[in-house]
């Protein structure tokens, strides 16, 4: 809640500054725009007198039936105007001077011309209406100057009328509208307000929620989700955050198979040590403290020693060609070679140990040019580890079948098969299947032919026959 009081907070701040500015910058341009509309509207009105007057005296008729002496009193106390008809010299021309009219009320006096007067008056008597802005010497008010010129029936300009009068309204007009304004903006900051709180409520929600998240996945509870659907940056980012979450669950888990994969290698080699240990050990006490006596008995036990030494040298070096093959420093001498020639090789060496069981090899190399970039020896580690394999779970006076089409290598026997609850298993470090088949080995085997196939880029699978027995399947990227 406090993390939403604080943006609730900022956001309306921000709302509220950014609408102040707003106000700001709109009753500058309103105050200029209705001074300048309310100049224009005195202007037009100016104007218009004056082109009547000026017409009325061009055209020597009466104005509204009074006199011009009448009709300037009347302009001048009524209509708050200052009304000059002057020559091109800046001679006031009276009613009494007119020659062609009587003036009506004699107690109208003229004011003194504006100061900027001389300067209107010469532009007038170039046939030109001009206007003229300036300030009252009282609370500098605006006044407009207006000159029409007076024309005769030759459209000559013989006189020049003068209008002059303060700009009124102005003052009470902006006064409104600045009230009308202040009144709209204190009503915007209060809308603005709630919806700044109501807004970010919504906008906060998902925040905590992912805050929430990220605080469960620092204490590792990487099963934590945001699980939330926006098409904004927001949503975007709590996206991001469900793919960390599971990345990291993915690690964690990772983290613990490898932990119980450990666990089971130390539990996996101790076993494997132990027996032929037990029985060197066994032996040897047994020789030590002349219990065993017969020559026949003793030889038997220094056969047995030696068989369990050579387990141990054989588990010994499956563990030091495991883990040199799963080290990526580790170098493999490659060179381009025909597999053709590995698997020939392989096939030859197989044949002596398949005669035990009375197993036949057959070799079906239908591709004369497999050629690919590797290690000779560790390929032919590969394939004869395999083989052996084949063998060993072949039943006796059958068969193993060795086919290469294409990129393909194929080796399969017609055997026993592989449990479909060890499939998955089969290249795991120390995974043995149980059987009368499988008594003698380390476990280590079908794992150190992975990790070759692997690092030639081969890709080794394990199936079972539908018709009976396993194969083996290389896939192998040609050169």
């Amino acid at each position: 809640m406090m993390l939403n009081n604080k943006i609730a907070l900022k956001l309306s701040l921000s709302f509220a500054l950014a609408l102040i500015i707003f106000s700001i910058i709109i009753s500058g341009v309103f105050l200029v725009l209705f001074k300048q509309y309310t100049v224009d509207l005195h202007k037009t009105q100016l104007q218009n007198y004056a082109q009547s007057l000026a017409q009325s005296l061009s055209t020597g008729r009466r104005y509204n039936g009074m006199g011009y002496g009448a009709h300037l009193y009347f302009s001048s106390e009524i209509m708050g105007y200052n009304v000059w008809i002057v020559d091109e010299n800046m001679n006031v021309i009276t009613p009494r001077n007119m020659q062609h009219h009587k003036m009506m009320h004699a107690n109208y006096t003229f004011s003194e011309l504006p100061p900027n007067a001389s300067e209107v008056i010469r532009e007038v008597f170039q046939d030109k209406t001009v206007f003229s802005e300036g300030f009252s010497d009282v609370l500098s008010q605006l006044t407009l100057t207006v000159g029409v010129p007076i024309k005769d029936a030759n459209g000559k300009v013989w006189g020049a009328v003068l209008l002059h009068s303060p700009v009124e309204g102005t003052t009470d007009g902006i006064y409104q509208g600045l009230m009308i304004l202040g009144i709209s903006i204190i009503l915007a900051l209060i809308i603005v307000l709630a919806l700044a709180i109501l807004f970010s409520y919504f906008f906060t929600k998902p925040l905590t929620k992912m805050k929430s998240v990220a605080m469960q996945l620092a204490e590792g509870n990487y099963q934590a989700k945001c699980n939330i659907k926006q098409k904004d940056e927001v949503g975007e980012l709590a996206n991001v955050m469900d793919l960390l979450a599971g990345r990291l669950d993915e690690a964690s888990k990772e983290s613990l198979k490898l932990e119980q994969m450990r666990k089971d290698f130390v539990s996996n080699i101790s076993h494997e040590l132990r027996t032929p240990v037990t029985v060197i050990r066994g032996s040897l006490e047994a020789l030590c403290d002349k219990i065993i006596t017969d020559p026949k008995q003793i030889d038997e036990y220094h056969l047995q020693m030696l068989n369990e030494a050579k387990f141990l040298q054989r588990l010994v070096g499956d563990l030091l060609d495991l883990s040199r093959l799963q080290n990526p420093d580790f170098a493999i001498e490659k060179q381009e070679l025909n597999l053709n020639d590995v698997i020939s090789d392989v096939v030859r060496s197989a044949r002596q140990i398949a005669k035990n069981k009375n197993v036949s090899i057959n070799i079906d190399l239908k591709n004369p040019n497999l050629k690919i970039f590797g290690d000779y020896g560790r390929l032919r580690q590969m394939f004869l580890i395999i083989l052996d394999n084949a063998i060993k779970f072949s039943f006796e006076n059958n068969k193993v079948d060795v086919l290469a089409k294409n990129d393909t290598i194929i080796i399969r026997d017609y055997g026993i098969g592989i449990n479909e609850k060890d499939l998955p298993h089969i290249f795991d470090r120390f995974y043995k299947t149980h059987g009368e088949h499988n008594k003698v080995g380390t476990g280590l085997g079908l794992a150190i032919a992975k990790q070759i196939a692997e690092r030639h880029n081969i890709e080794l699978i394990a199936q079972n026959n539908f018709d009976g027995g396993a194969k083996f399947i290389f896939k192998i990227p040609l050169k």
